[in-house]
């Protein structure tokens, strides 16, 4: 028990340093939420689109339109979240974005036709869009500089779990579906749900996660960042004490201050000299990321797969490998973000992806019977795609832009991530056809060596550095 007014203050101050670590650890947990959302909400379609073909009797056009219909959503929230967040703020945004969640999963449960069912899964997709802008910079603009890379990576782990989270509900619905052995025996609407039409019950778990995303936003504070440049000062600074003590505190006030004593940005002021190099930085790495290949293994593994010599059960075992090692290795990034740095892993690991790309093309081209080396080689690329662009991406966007520009820079560049996403699955399948899956993944490798190019010479290290000390990297000399 302190006995003198010094342990008094030094335990108090550890008081306080708690429940401000508290504090800051209950914002990250609800902002990753939508992360959370974005991973399930693009995967939970895998289990749905055979019966949704065969109930509906769509064409192989229809199902494309159906398959495509969120990713479409996410472009058009990526292109608006820019705007929604500096006009409205983030919290306020990211509630919007929970809402549409929670409506797109309602809607996608209990549609009367397939034409009610597209607006439905739209819907989800814009909120995909924004809260895949907005809820890694709402954390950015939080985090402390020395764990904001771990912090911010929790958003790529979140995305991750809520991939393998789809995959999980899909297959214990369908499950608890084939236990019935006539399903036409009962009737209601749990039995309607979840056993007659599954895929709409597929759709329903969505409303759990969220719903509780709605719920927690009201719980969390607005942005300190946005706050400022809001004018409310006071409300700023309070908030920024409560999470980093009173001296720091008011050294972190100023320096936001300062870096917002331009004019607010206007969009043309992102292609003046400095900005321009940071906005085509931002740009592409979403591009390079979305080049790795990385979704079309998610997408298409099996296929892949089975082009190696594997039976589709096989190859959906396989696949589901791939997401633990997807997982595993988002959890090791999320340890040693911040402690290797951000431009190591980036452009270490995308050498060993590019590495990764060209060997799976040499295989498939030369080896007769691919199938276990192509397990093994894609093992490697998923864990380097997992340590490297996956868990970068999120953290440097959202740091590399001044304040004054963060929102509607980072629009651009999930944008970009969203509209190369939709390019690359939509001509996957074509470009298969036409070079083979050797040439494909010669392609990919042949994309990653120059990302690997493009990282060394153009990306900063941020690691250590304040968002108002990054700002400071682009200003021309």
């Amino acid at each position: 028990m302190p006995t003198s007014p010094e342990e008094m203050l030094d335990t108090a101050n550890l008081d306080n340093n708690k429940r401000a670590i508290g504090y800051l650890v209950l914002i990250c947990f609800v902002a990753s939420l939508g992360g959370f959302l974005f991973g399930f909400d693009t995967a939970v379609i895998s289990g749905t689109v055979e019966q949704v073909e065969a109930q509906f009797q769509l064409s192989k056009i229809w199902v494309g339109v159906f398959t495509s219909s969120a990713l479409v959503g996410c472009i058009m929230g990526a292109l608006g979240a820019g705007w929604i967040g500096d006009r409205f703020g983030r919290k306020p945004s990211l509630i919007i974005a929970a809402f549409l969640f929670f409506i797109s999963a309602f809607g996608s449960t209990f549609p009367p036709n397939y034409f009610v069912l597209l607006p439905a899964r739209f819907i989800g997709g814009v909120g995909v869009g924004i809260a895949s802008v907005l809820a890694p910079m709402y954390i950015s603009e939080f985090a402390p500089a020395k764990i904001r890379g771990r912090l911010v990576a929790l958003y790529q782990l979140s995305i991750v779990i809520g991939i393998l989270m789809a995959y999980f509900s899909n297959w214990q619905i369908r499950q608890y579906a084939a236990d019935f052995p006539d399903i036409s025996a009962e009737e209601g609407l749990w039995h309607f749900v979840l056993v007659a039409q599954s895929w709409r019950g597929m759709f329903g778990a969505e409303m759990i996660p969220a719903g509780l995303f709605v719920l927690l936003l009201f719980t969390v504070p607005e942005s300190p960042r946005w706050l400022v440049k809001a004018g409310q000062q006071q409300k700023a600074l309070s908030l920024l004490q409560r999470l980093e003590g009173f001296s720091a505190a008011q050294t972190e006030f100023d320096n936001i201050k300062a870096s917002l004593a331009f004019k607010p940005g206007a969009f043309s002021e992102l292609f003046k000299p400095g900005l321009k190099l940071a906005l085509l930085v931002g740009v592409m790495l979403s591009v390079f990321g979305q080049m790795s290949g990385v979704n079309i293994v998610i997408y298409y593994g099996p296929t892949i797969l089975k082009q190696a010599g594997f039976p589709e059960q096989t190859a959906l075992q396989v696949q589901v490998f791939f997401g633990l090692v997807n997982l595993v290795f988002t959890i090791v990034a999320l340890f040693i973000i911040d402690r290797f740095g951000r431009r190591p892993l980036l452009i270490g690991g995308m050498a060993v992806v590019a590495l990764s790309m060209l060997s799976a093309g040499l295989i498939q081209a030369f080896v007769n019977i691919p199938g276990k080396l192509i397990v093994v080689v894609l093992g490697i690329y998923m864990a380097s795609v997992a340590l490297s662009i996956c868990a970068v991406i999120w953290v440097l966007t959202p740091e590399i832009f001044p304040n004054r520009v963060r929102a509607r820079a980072c629009s651009i560049a999930t944008f970009a991530n969203w509209g190369t996403n939709a390019f690359s699955a939509q001509f996957f399948p074509w470009y298969v056809d036409q070079s083979g899956m050797a040439g494909a993944y010669f392609t990919f490798g042949i994309i990653c060596t120059i990302a690997v190019i493009f990282y060394f010479k153009f990306v900063p290290e941020t690691k250590g550095k304040t968002l108002e000390d990054i700002e400071k990297l682009w200003t021309p000399k």
